[in-house]
């Protein structure tokens, strides 16, 4: 059943398209006046009324309750059969616009202002730069953040058009090389190998709902959930934290484990042949980083990766700081 309820008009359409389906497909001769008239033709013979397209000064009529015009609600209908159907209306109806009407608030007016604010102080005022990025992308950074509203890179650290390639994820979770497939390891690849990043920096913050869905997780479940698969990748993230502070609170266990897990998708980054050649080769360094939302401080730490280091580890961590 469609999500909305059908009008007559969308009702005979959708009738018209299944007859469409299901009869010998026939072609109509196109009658005098061209492709115009030949649609004009095929809407009267379907029980339609053509689009009607008002002249200067003339106000569009609204549907009842829905306020949607005629045709649009006639498109949406359309394309909700034929996935295609909504880049043709793009392409078509790319200048158009649709104000909402009723007394409900329009939380995209709010986006639109800022958007216009946006290209004004920054598109406008280095419109050389924002040229030069159109034609390439040359950053420094690739960050591996959250998915969570209250952690933006680029609102925390101040990155710039073309500074940071950055994918999000729930938890900031960077799974190991034979996961195989997800947008992360397709972005790091995409990161690493084309745009020959320099740094690859994986964020993680205070009170994280990834994490405290993975500190939960019962290991017996049968459950079905989309967020259990993904936050098992941090399973030895887990482990480690039940192993060190398992005798603390819950509150104090995710908060260990928000940057265990930082530590650990670092050590994953380096599952992957191309990026641990680059780390080798000194021309790509790892970093981990901790936002604190709560006070505001920012954590930063640079892992070092190597043989033969002091205690016979492969790993440490050098550069370490808190910024408040």
């Amino acid at each position: 059943m469609p999500p909305w309820p059908l009008g007559s008009a969308a009702r005979r359409l959708a009738a018209a398209s299944t007859r469409a389906s299901s009869a010998p497909v026939t072609r109509r001769p196109c009658p005098p006046g061209g492709a115009t008239e030949a649609r004009r033709a095929a809407a009267r013979e379907d029980g339609l009324r053509p689009p009607h397209r008002p002249g200067p000064g003339e106000r569009r009529q609204l549907l009842p309750r829905r306020g949607l015009h005629r045709r649009e609600f006639s498109c949406i209908t359309k394309a909700s059969r034929d996935h295609s159907g909504l880049t043709r209306q793009l392409l078509d109806f790319q200048h158009e616009t649709v104000d909402g009407v009723g007394g409900e608030h329009d939380q995209f007016k709010e986006l639109k202002a800022r958007f216009m604010d946006f290209k004004q102080r920054n598109y406008v005022e280095n419109f050389s730069n924002y040229q030069s990025l159109a034609q390439q992308q040359t950053p420094k950074f690739m960050v591996v953040a959250c998915a969570d509203s209250r952690v933006c890179p680029s609102s925390i650290l101040g990155f710039q058009p073309g500074e940071a390639f950055t994918v999000r994820n729930v938890a900031n979770l960077v799974p190991p090389y034979k996961h195989g497939a997800s947008e992360t390891s397709a972005a790091l690849e995409f990161a690493i190998n084309s745009l020959e990043v320099e740094n690859v920096l994986v964020v993680g913050h205070s009170r994280c709902g990834g994490i405290q869905a993975l500190m939960s997780m019962k290991d017996d479940s049968a459950s079905v959930s989309f967020i259990k698969d993904w936050v098992s990748i941090g399973k030895s993230a887990r482990l480690s934290t039940k192993a060190a502070a398992g005798n603390l609170s819950f509150e104090m266990q995710c908060n260990h484990c928000e940057k265990e897990s930082i530590n650990s998708s670092l050590l994953n980054l380096l599952t992957y042949p191309w990026i641990e050649k680059r780390v080798n080769e000194g021309t790509l360094n790892l970093h981990g980083g901790y936002y604190n939302f709560v006070d505001c401080t920012f954590e930063k730490w640079t892992l070092v990766y190597r043989e033969g280091l002091e205690g016979g580890s492969k790993y440490a961590i050098k550069n370490r700081s808190t910024w408040s």
